[in-house]
C-alpha cells in the first residue's frame, strides 16, 4: 500500500507542479507512448542480455513482492521460536532420536502442524530439518555445523541479492536509454527544419520527454523498488540467522527457553517480541 501511495505522491508532485506552472501536459501525453516504448523496450532487451533467466524470473517475482506487505512479522517470529522450543524441548526430554520422525517427515509431524505458517515455507522447513538431522546423527560438532550454516546463509544471501543487483543495473541504464530516445527525437526534428517554429518547438519538446522519462523511471520507479527489495532480502536472511542462533545455543547445552531467547535477540527491533510475550506464547502453544 505504501509503495502505491509513494508513487501517487511522487507523480502528483512532478506532473501537478508542471501543470500548475503552465506546462502543456498535452505535449508530454502525446509523446509518452512512443518514448515509453523506446525506453522500456531497449531496457528490457538489455535486461535480458545482462542476466541469466533464473535472475530474470527472480527479478520479476521480486518486483511483484514489493507491492505486498512483509510476512516477516512479530507473529511469524513468535510462531517460529515456539516451534523451535517444542522441538528442542522434546529432544531434551525424550532424547534426540525422539525427533527423528519429525525431522524426516515434517509435513506429517504433529509439531510442525501446530505452526502452519512455518510449515508452509518449504525453504525454511528444509533449513531447520537439515540441521536437526545433523544434530540427531551426532557426526558433526557445533563449530562444524555453524560453519556449514554460515556457508548456506551466505549462498542464500547471494542468490537473493542477484535480482536486487539486476534491478539496480537496470535503473542505472534507464537515463541513458532516455537520452537515446531524445537523440532520435532530435534527429527526427532536424529532418523538419523547414517547419514553422511552433511545430519545431513541439517536436523538440516531445524529444526531451525521452530524457525526462528515462530519469523519472530510473530514480522514481526502479531505484526505489530495488531498495525496497533489498530490505526484504535482509528480512529473509534474518529469519535463517534466528534459526541458526537458536540451534547452536541448544547444541552448546542451553535449555530450550534460553536457546530461543538467543534466537529472539538477533531479530530486528520492530518485529522482535519481548521476553514476556514470547514466554507467554510458548506456554500457550
Amino acid at each position: 500500500m505504501f509503495v502505491i501511495i509513494g508513487f501517487v505522491v511522487s507523480m502528483l508532485c512532478i506532473f501537478g507542479v508542471f501543470i500548475f506552472h503552465g506546462g502543456n501536459i498535452g505535449v508530454v501525453l502525446k509523446a509518452l507512448p512512443f518514448e515509453l516504448t523506446t525506453i522500456l523496450g531497449a531496457a528490457l532487451g538489455a535486461f535480458l542480455i545482462n542476466n541469466q533467466m533464473k535472475v530474470v524470473k527472480a527479478s520479476f517475482k521480486g518486483l511483484a513482492q514489493c507491492f505486498k506487505g512483509s510476512h516477516y512479522t512479530k507473529a511469524r517470529y513468535m510462531e517460529l521460536l515456539a516451534l523451535m522450543f517444542d522441538i528442542l524441548q522434546k529432544a531434551r526430554k525424550e532424547g534426540l532420536m525422539a525427533i527423528e520422525q519429525d525431522v524426516e517427515n515434517p509435513h506429517e509431524s504433529a509439531l510442525f502442524k501446530k505452526y502452519p505458517a512455518i510449515a508452509a515455507d518449504h525453504h525454511l522447513v528444509e533449513f531447520i530439518t537439515d540441521y536437526l538431522r545433523m544434530m540427531v546423527s551426532g557426526n558433526l560438532n557445533a563449530h562444524e555445523i555453524e560453519s556449514l550454516m554460515d556457508a548456506e546463509i551466505e549462498t542464500h544471501h547471494q542468490e537473493a541479492h542477484a535480482p536486487v543487483a539486476a534491478i539496480g543495473r537496470l535503473a542505472g541504464g534507464l537515463p541513458a536509454f532516455g537520452i537515446v530516445a531524445a537523440v532520435l527525437g532530435v534527429v527526427n526534428t532536424m529532418g523538419s527544419v523547414g517547419q514553422p517554429p511552433a511545430v519545431l518547438g513541439a517536436m523538440i519538446g516531445s524529444a526531451l520527454v525521452g530524457t525526462f522519462l528515462g530519469i523519472l523511471l530510473a530514480y522514481g520507479v526502479f531505484e526505489p523498488l530495488g531498495g525496497l527489495l533489498d530490505q526484504k532480502v535482509e528480512e529473509g536472511s534474518k529469519e535463517l540467522l534466528c534459526v541458526k542462533t537458536t540451534l547452536l545455543s541448544s547444541m552448546q547445552g542451553y535449555a530450550p527457553l534460553t536457546a530461543i531467547e538467543f534466537g529472539r535477540k538477533v531479530l530486528f527491533v520492530d518485529v522482535r517480541p519481548t521476553f514476556t510475550e514470547l514466554e507467554a506464547h510458548v506456554k500457550k502453544k
